[in-house]
């Protein structure tokens, strides 16, 4: 996908222990479990797609909702990075 500043590659994730009512993962954990995975997971992917992206962004849903729909009742953890030195840095989405 095409950003305002290059390529972006998304990876999407369901992870249903984000949700308040039932699970057990809050946002501050979450939020690293975000990071390692660019990291270590997103880093090694698009290196196998081709060009490398200017920005990866990594979300969790605590259930699927189809891209670009909306869908009230899900709860979605989004977090941004630049890549830089064969590195994820994050960057405030």
């Amino acid at each position: 996908v095409s950003g305002p500043e290059g390529l972006v590659t998304r990876f999407r994730f369901l992870a249903p222990a984000i949700n308040p009512e039932t699970g057990t993962v809050p946002f501050e954990v979450a939020s690293e479990d975000i990071a390692w995975t660019c990291q270590n997971f997103a880093l090694a992917k698009v290196a196998e797609f081709g060009p490398m992206p200017s920005q990866i962004i990594i979300s969790l849903e605590d259930r699927e909702v189809p891209f670009g729909e909306a869908d009230p009742e899900a709860l979605q953890f989004f977090e941004a990075f630049r890549i830089e030195d064969g590195a994820c840095i994050w960057e405030v989405f």
